[in-house]
């Protein structure tokens, strides 16, 4: 009987092993990881604590993560809250390397906390502003691929600069996340609704459509869809319920700037509702919009400064594929975007051995110039302005329905290759990871719980 009772000391490193492991989940929960990678992560840096994975349950929610560690004698089950969510794949790629560094290097726990907390508070890769300027230059690309002139895009960037700014400030004043989504996206198109009678600009309405997309919140849709393959449903479905409130709060704020300022503006009610999204521009001009979309967006993420030109070039490559197969071929922006999104997933497969970043990292920065933001704040604003017209309702399901296969596509096309490659790299890496433990066994590194 005394040998299957632990001593206080074997149960106070229990729990501090416990604690860091449900910090490493928190960080990845809260830097916008998708489930299985957290899971993932979590049993790794659970076989570097001597945790073995049959004793081990671990269960994962939006805001809450769970771990158990039970056997025929003992059980021991720890909480841990998850509110700050942000998107920060610096955070997430350096997560991954320090879970193999610890088991390669010997860490002990102290080391492993050292090097986690290090990576908790740790400063972004950009300022405020830099990330501004970044969020402002991704509308004004998407404005571009949109197809508005330079002057265009340059309204589009300033307006999305400062309706950015604003939402920051709102949320460190503390007011709620849905209603400082509201705020800024009011505030930036007021900006470009009143950037239309500049008379500078040929195409002077298109700011409107692309001004506020700094907001369309891509990560998450991609997350969501990635948890529902991945049977993480719960998961998956508050992602999407935090997704549409966030669309719905974007919505919110243009149709109040719609309904209230621009009421009597019958031409502009047109415009917005109506103004064609299909540039006429060449594919040097859709190249480099996508990039400086791609690029854009990478700062917002806190990718490293290093693979920004990955990013730009991966942006690319999605954007000029699915132009390709929607215009040239004739297949439609579905099919397009799937495959703008397959390419680029195939060439990550392998350009993370290059780069040695998480897949995620640099599939999903660059697919996200094709997110169909206008498509899916237009089928909303469609349900609002409903006036009992004859195909208003054909109008907005058609474009509710169009935007979420494009996103449904583009979410496939990111994980169909990465699901095939994981099985021969979690094969690979699985192998790699016994052998690493049965050295630390060798070594006298690895005490079993």
């Amino acid at each position: 009987m005394e040998n299957n009772t632990l001593t206080e000391q074997e149960i106070l490193l229990l729990r501090k092993k416990l604690d860091l492991l449900l910090r490493t989940g928190k960080l990845l929960m809260e830097s916008a990881a998708d489930t299985n990678r957290i899971e993932r992560n979590m049993k790794r840096v659970a076989a570097f604590m001597g945790i073995p994975e049959n004793k081990l349950h671990i269960d994962i929610r939006w805001t809450m993560i769970m771990v158990n560690v039970s056997d025929e004698c003992h059980s021991f089950s720890k909480f841990q809250k998850c509110e700050k969510h942000g998107i920060n794949m610096t955070t997430i790629s350096q997560i991954s390397k320090l879970s193999w560094r610890a088991i390669e290097e010997d860490y002990s726990l102290d080391k492993y906390e050292e090097e986690l907390t290090k990576i908790a508070e740790q400063p972004r890769n950009y300022t405020h502003y830099i990330v501004a300027m970044g969020a402002g230059f991704a509308c004004g690309g998407f404005c571009k691929l949109f197809g508005c002139d330079w002057t265009a895009f340059l309204f589009a960037s300033i307006c999305a600069f400062i309706g950015f700014r604003t939402r920051a400030r709102c949320i460190d004043f503390g007011i709620n996340v849905y209603m400082s989504i509201a705020i800024a996206a009011f505030i930036s198109t007021c900006l470009a609704y009143a950037s239309s009678y500049t008379g500078l600009s040929e195409t002077p309405y298109h700011p409107l459509l692309a001004c506020a997309l700094f907001i369309v919140p891509g990560v998450p849709l991609i997350n969501f869809v990635d948890d529902m393959i991945d049977n993480h449903l719960l998961t998956g479905i508050t992602r999407a319920a935090n997704t549409a409130m966030m669309v719905g709060a974007m919505t919110f704020g243009i149709a109040f700037v719609m309904r209230v300022l621009m009421m009597d503006d019958v031409t502009i009610d047109h415009k917005f509702s109506e103004l064609s999204m299909v540039p006429h521009d060449s594919y040097y001009v859709y190249a480099i919009a996508a990039a400086i979309a791609a690029v854009g967006f990478s700062m917002i993420f806190n990718i490293q400064r290093r693979l920004l030109w990955v990013v730009a070039i991966g942006g690319i490559i999605a954007v000029c594929t699915r132009n390709f197969v929607n215009f040239e071929l004739g297949l439609g922006p579905i099919i397009g975007s799937f495959m703008g999104s397959f390419v680029v997933s195939l060439i990550a497969v392998k350009a993370v051995h290059w780069f040695h970043v998480p897949n995620h990292v640099l599939t999903i920065p660059s697919v996200i110039p094709m997110i169909p933001g206008v498509l899916m704040y237009r089928s909303l604003l469609a349900f609002i302005n409903m006036n009992g017209i004859v195909g208003e309702v054909t109008n907005a399901f058609y474009n509710g329905t169009t935007s979420a296969l494009i996103i449904l596509c583009i979410s496939l096309g990111v994980a169909i290759p990465n699901i095939f490659a994981r099985r021969y790299i979690a094969r690979d890496r699985q192998i790699y990871l016994e052998k690493e433990l049965e050295k630390r066994r060798q070594r006298g590194k690895f005490i079993e719980w």
